[in-house]
This record gives C-alpha cells, sequence and structure tokens, in this order.
C-alpha cells in the first residue's frame, strides 16, 4: 500500500466478493509501506471488522519489492496472488488466474494485453526489457506484471532469496517450475499516482542489471579492446603519415587520443564501482524490510 488509500476500501470489497467464490478460507494481506496518506488507519478498520484482512505496518518506507517480500513472508495460503492495490490489476482476474493454476501450473503470470499507462512510461520499460534480455540472455516481456497466482512452495523457494535489489517478475522466472502467462484486462489507476518517478525507475533499471548479470563489465571489457585497437591503428596510420608526407602531427590528434581513452578509463572504474558497491550492500547482510506491527497473524 502507498499511495493509494482512497482505492483501500473498494479493493477490499472486491477481494472479498472474488475470494468467496473460490473459498472461505482465505487471508487478504495488506502491506502499508509508510504510505504518505496515512493508509494504515484504513488498514487498521478493515482489520477489526474483517478478520479475512492481515495488516502489516513497516517501520518506513522500504520500496515495491521489499513490501512484497514482507507479505510473502507472512502468506499461509497454499497458492498466493500477488497484486498492486491501485485497482489497475483487477481482483475479478484471480479466478482466471486459479482457474489456468489448476491445469496443473505452478506460476501463473497475468499479461496487461493494453496497459492504461502512460505512453512514455511503457516505452521507457519496453526499452528496459530489451537490454535486461540481452543482460540475462533470457526473454521476459514488458507486458507481464506482479499481478500473479504462486503455489506456496514456489513463494517459499522465493522467498529464501535475500539479495536487497530485487525484482519479483525477474526472480519467479530464474526459479522455473511450471509457468504459464494468460492475458488480462488492465485497468486505469482508482486512485492516485504512482510513486515510480523517472529517476527512480532508471535507479532501479540499473540495480538489476548490475545486481543480476556481469554481462554490462563484459561489454566494456569488449568497448575497451575495441577502442584499443581503433587508437592502435590510428596511430601507426599517423606514423606512416608524418613520414610519407612529411607533415608533423600536432597536439590535436593526442589530445583526442587521451581524452577518449582517459574517459573509457572513467567509465570502467565506474561500471565496476557500481559492481564493488553491490558487494559491499549485500555484505551488510542487513534485513531487507523491519515490520513495526502485524494486526490479525496466526504466526
Amino acid at each position: 500500500m502507498y499511495g493509494c488509500r482512497e482505492a483501500i476500501g473498494e479493493l477490499h470489497d472486491r477481494l472479498a466478493t472474488t475470494l468467496t467464490k473460490l473459498t472461505d478460507d482465505y487471508e487478504i494481506i495488506m502491506v502499508n509501506d509508510n504510505c504518505p496518506q496515512n493508509s494504515w488507519e484504513v488498514i487498521e478498520e478493515l482489520c477489526a471488522k474483517d478478520k479475512h484482512v492481515k495488516g502489516i505496518e513497516l517501520s518506513r518506507n522500504f520500496g515495491q519489492m521489499k513490501a512484497i517480500l514482507a507479505g510473502l513472508d507472512n502468506a499461509s495460503g497454499d497458492w498466493v496472488v500477488v497484486m498492486d492495490c491501485d485497482l489497475q490489476d483487477r481482483p475479478e482476474e484471480i479466478i482466471r488466474l486459479y482457474e489456468k493454476a489448476q491445469e496443473g501450473y505452478d506460476v501463473v503470470f497475468a499479461r496487461r494485453a493494453h496497459r492504461q499507462d502512460n505512453p512514455i512510461k511503457i516505452f521507457l520499460a519496453n526499452q528496459f526489457y530489451k537490454v535486461y534480455r540481452y543482460a540475462v540472455d533470457g526473454e521476459y516481456d514488458g507486458a507481464i506484471c506482479n499481478f500473479s497466482i504462486v503455489k506456496k512452495e514456489v513463494i517459499e523457494k522465493y522467498c529464501e532469496m535475500r539479495e536487497q535489489h530485487r525484482a519479483y517478475v525477474m526472480y519467479l522466472r530464474w526459479l522455473g517450475f511450471r509457468q504459464a502467462v494468460i492475458d488480462v484486462e488492465h485497468n486505469e489507476r482508482f486512485a492516485g499516482q504512482s510513486g515510480y518517478s523517472l529517476k527512480k525507475r532508471l535507479n532501479m533499471a540499473i540495480e538489476l542489471l548490475t545486481s543480476q548479470s556481469d554481462k554490462v563489465l563484459r561489454l566494456f571489457i569488449r568497448l575497451g579492446f575495441t577502442l584499443s585497437f581503433i587508437s592502435f591503428l590510428v596511430i601507426i596510420g599517423l606514423i606512416i603519415y608524418h613520414f610519407a608526407a612529411d607533415v608533423a602531427i600536432g597536439w590535436t590528434s593526442l589530445i583526442a587520443t587521451t581524452v577518449l581513452m582517459g574517459g573509457l578509463i572513467i567509465s570502467v572504474i565506474g561500471v565496476v564501482g557500481v559492481y564493488v558497491g553491490n558487494i559491499f550492500i549485500e555484505t551488510k547482510n542487513r534485513p531487507l524490510y523491519v515490520i513495526r506491527q502485524i494486526l490479525n497473524s496466526d504466526k
């Protein structure tokens, strides 16, 4: 829950209506990721009147992926659904996800056939997945979202992965198991605005690329060798030109070559620094989130 206080009541009502069509034994876990609109007040009210609702309040904002992990760590169902709180993911689609899972799948993802998002957001997401597919040598569809139903055994394996930089869909894809995808209707936001600014999205993209693949480093190694080889050929050409035409090489070529190589070296050091920074963050082994309180918990 973040930035969508007005949607919580509608979300609860539609979830309860949908889930009772499947079973009477269910839980709705609402994780408050330090929502600036104080969504916790609404969650407390729901927990008081509906024992199916479990409220988890984090001590501060830890980000969407870690808030999802907090919910999954405290989920007890045989099947677990992950969805956003803004009602772009339609609760009614849970029935279709569950029915697909009963065909023998451990994980069923929802694919937004027609995304109701800003065109710029969609464009940037598509470009990121192109780069990510190259980085990890895998096929990832940018239209697939966090909205999914997953078997408890798979969730347990996911929760064992305690990396700081997290990606829900990508981690599940990496785990394997029997997976399927179905197209679902994607609605506009019921209330509020997305908490992901362009800067946050770019930072998350860099974190994912550098925390899950070393291809960026390998790319710079190739780039370094290529530029060094080109520079070597240019130097040889300049020497031949100098003696053949009796023309002074001058300082321009020297400065250009120095700037080129200096920029390359700085870039490589920067990329290496990002990887070293990731190692530093992981070795601190801090908890991925801190829970302030849990309501209606059976643990």
